[in-house]
């Protein structure tokens, strides 16, 4: 078992209650996902939460990102759908397979989060490809004290999963190991790697280590169809989509 580590959230041990700092819900905005739509999402800002409480916010369909909880709250639109990955029931496709076999060379390294240069230099490469490519908006280079803002400062759950090829950093992700499933929160790789499809290794990865703990689930976060970036995630199946109800129901 992990030992209990200091943390931004002031915690004395994993198992601590959560302590709230504030929440609220942002007023309409023009939506990032789909442009022609407006959101609104609620946030509750934690000083404190263990690996318990927030599978029960995941299975409520709020993800996680540093100390700020958020969950959809949109007036006129359910596009935003949470997505989770049935482990057992997993048969990467002809891609994934693909993906797999082209990173059969990239050493996954499981620690606890922390900053570096590497890290810093690998993040802001990504960015600005994204940037580029997609339209991302554009961000100053992260420095050391922002980076530990969003990555480092997590809850006591969250690994750091850096990808190394022939020795050099080329992937880092950020997954929450929880009682009931592994959750998937970012990940950024080498830019000129992109036909290797690190992105799709990344979560094959999770799915495999989910399979090696006995964990029932991968939750990948908001599925929307429509939305390019976020419509791949349909693509690892069987997977079971969170209905307005609250239950889980098989999606493809």
């Amino acid at each position: 078992m992990r030992e209990a580590r200091k943390s931004r959230f002031g915690r004395a041990g994993p198992a601590d209650a959560m302590e709230l700092l504030y929440q609220f819900v942002a007023p309409p905005s023009p939506c990032s996902y789909l442009p022609d739509r407006e959101w609104s999402l609620e946030y509750q800002r934690v000083l404190s939460l263990s690996a318990e409480e927030y599978m029960r916010y995941l299975l409520e369909g709020w993800r996680r990102f540093g100390t700020m909880l958020f969950k959809p709250r949109c007036p006129a639109c359910t596009a935003c759908q949470t997505l989770r990955v049935v482990v057992d029931e997993f048969r990467p496709n002809r891609s994934q397979k693909r993906a797999w076999t082209k990173n059969s060379d990239v050493a996954l390294q499981i620690r606890e989060p922390g900053v570096s240069v590497a890290k810093l230099a690998l993040y802001d490469r990504f960015h600005q490809f994204q940037t580029e490519r997609k339209g991302w908006p554009e961000y100053p280079a992260k420095d050391a004290a922002s980076y530990r803002e969003s990555f480092v400062y997590n809850p006591f759950f969250t690994e750091e999963w850096c990808y190394f090829l022939e020795g050099k950093l080329v992937g880092v992700g950020y997954v929450d190991s929880l009682p009931q499933g592994l959750s998937a929160i970012y990940f950024f790789y080498e830019p000129k790697l992109r036909p290797r499809g690190l992105g799709t290794y990344n979560v094959l990865k999770v799915i495999e280590q989910a399979r090696l703990r006995h964990i029932p689930h991968v939750y990948l976060g908001y599925y929307v169809a429509g939305c390019p970036s976020l419509e791949y995630k349909g693509n690892y199946r069987s997977n079971e989509i969170l209905g307005p109800d609250g239950q889980w129901r098989r999606f493809k």
